[in-house]
């Protein structure tokens, strides 16, 4: 049952009074001891639109019910839809429970809480502030960057592909390194074979020990110069051309230069491998060099969001994923007649 039209206390501030037509608020308001006309308030000209202050909340249970239109809008049309009573409903009405000049609920324009959810503002892709439905709220997470359009290569991805390439690299090593590796673990037997009888038989003195010969240090450095030069051949040509490694195609993976979508080109595929791979001189130095590469190849757990190792800053490139692609159907025009066209 609607309220007949007549002059009522505003529910959003009940020291002033306002004429209600039957389906809302007409007029400016006046004070509540003032004496009301006999009629509706007269129709004013439309007021300039200039910039106003927020609306305030309203004194009771704190809820937000401005008394006044909202800023710009007409006082002779009334007060902007979701301000104070709805059709169907007497002054003061509001959402159940709720305070006098609660806005209306459920996704319609107004001010309050919509259909349960935390935040101010309509919901339904109306204007408001309020989470997305689904989204446990803001801030939301930053998409994951995209260098020319591809995705980052995984951390999984890279060390797998490395992985291959080590394989191969020491499958080559064996070949070109294994006479000079043999003589050195020759030079070392006896005084580990030494070493191992004397904890055999509970001894700790390690006078007498038979060193090896100087012999070995060379062989040494032989062996990790060789290592290194076939490290070198194996991939800076191969990613100077495509970026690609044998381990980085079987993964579908590809270092690309920040800047454009370009071939590494020699200088920036050696300044890119001497980072990783020019530290296996150090293994010289008490294991120093496997020391430098154990913390490059964990870098890019470290650096986001591009996820670069220490040789990719070095050379300011990343690693993205291949895209696979689609084959394309086989062409069926041996099948059509000579002359016919499809």
């Amino acid at each position: 049952m609607s309220v007949q039209p007549g002059w009522y206390v505003d529910p959003a501030d009940t020291e002033t009074r306002r004429y209600w037509d039957g389906e809302g608020w007409l007029g400016a308001p006046i004070p509540v001891d003032a004496t009301p006309p006999d009629g509706p308030p007269p129709v004013e000209p439309p007021a300039p639109v200039t910039p106003a202050a927020p609306a305030t909340p309203a004194t009771s249970g704190g809820a937000p019910g401005p008394a006044t239109a909202a800023p710009g809008w007409p006082p002779h049309q009334g007060t902007q839809p979701g301000y104070g009573p709805q059709p169907g409903h007497g002054p003061g009405w509001g959402a159940p429970g709720g305070p006098p000049g609660w806005g209306p609920q459920g996704g319609q324009p107004g001010w309050g809480p919509q259909g349960g959810q935390p935040g101010w503002g309509p919901q339904g892709g109306q204007p408001g502030w309020a989470p997305p439905a689904g989204q446990p709220g803001w801030p939301m997470r930053p998409p994951e960057p995209r260098p020319h359009g591809f995705a980052l290569a995984g951390y999984g991805r890279r060390l797998t592909a490395r992985l291959i390439d080590f394989g191969l690299v020491l499958a080559l090593n064996v070949v070109a390194n294994g006479w000079f590796v043999w003589r050195w673990l020759q030079e070392w037997a006896p005084y580990w074979q030494e070493v191992f009888r004397r904890a055999s038989r509970g001894e700790t003195s390690a006078d007498g020990l038979p060193m090896p010969s100087a012999q070995a240090e060379s062989l040494l450095l032989v062996i990790l110069l060789i290592a290194t030069a076939l490290w070198l051949a194996y991939e800076v040509p191969a990613m100077a051309a495509g970026g690609q490694t044998v381990g980085k195609r079987v993964m579908r993976i590809r270092a690309v230069p920040i800047a454009a979508d370009q071939p590494l080109g020699i200088g920036r595929s050696l300044s890119r491998w001497s980072t990783l791979g020019l530290p296996t001189l150090l293994w010289y130095c008490a294991g120093l060099g496997l020391v430098l590469q154990l913390v490059d190849a964990l870098s890019p757990l470290f650096n986001h969001p591009l996820r670069q190792a220490l040789h990719d800053r070095r050379a300011q490139t990343v690693v993205v994923e291949v895209p696979q692609h689609v084959a394309s159907a086989p062409s069926n025009d041996r099948n059509q007649p000579p002359g016919d066209t499809p």
